[in-house]
């Protein structure tokens, strides 16, 4: 019987066998793109910047109505029952509200006649979040790190209230895709 020696390897070589065994290396997980991308987006808003963000994701899905007196209803609505509305954003040029909604919100959202819901892979652009007036979209209700619009409600309250003018005509002609 032949007794091999003990050798204590080197940290390097203790090193190197565990990275070998830990997989694909200098590959980041596939959801921390989308966690920088976001981020990048998010600081750039902060930072006083216009910044397109893709909607979808862990982030949020927008909800766009007309921006008439029974959207603003709806924002009054909203506040009384949330405590506060969750973010919206009033774009004045199309005369559209974007209601900023949980993510997975558009596979959830049942065909309206008052607003159209969008997620992937769709973009926003985010006003910066001091812009709270015209020119421009402004935050007519500003984002908080602590809520979004609830798709169900806003459901509702879009249904009893119908905000004019509906955005499905012209979202269809700027999106490239037929009613």
């Amino acid at each position: 019987m032949t007794v091999e020696p003990l050798v204590d390897p080197s940290g390097a070589e203790v090193m190197a066998s565990l990275v070998a065994r830990s997989g694909p290396g200098q590959e980041p997980a596939a959801d921390m793109e989308d966690l920088a991308e976001a981020l990048r987006a998010l600081l750039g808003v902060e930072a006083g910047c216009d910044t397109r963000v893709r909607l979808g994701g862990n982030l949020f899905d927008v909800v766009i109505t007309g921006s008439g007196a029974q959207a603003y209803a709806v924002v009054a609505a909203m506040d009384k029952i949330q405590g506060g509305c969750g973010p919206v954003i009033e774009d004045p040029a199309n005369g559209w509200l974007y209601w900023l909604v949980p993510p997975g919100s558009t596979a959830r959202w049942e065909p309206h006649p008052y607003a159209v819901c969008l997620g992937a892979p769709h973009l926003i652009t985010l006003p910066p979040l001091e812009r709270t007036a015209p020119p421009g979209p402004y935050w007519l209700r500003p984002s908080a790190s602590d809520r979004l619009v609830p798709a169900g409600p806003l459901w509702g309250l879009l249904a009893q209230l119908r905000p004019d003018p509906t955005p499905h005509e012209l979202l269809a002609a700027q999106l490239g895709t037929h009613r």
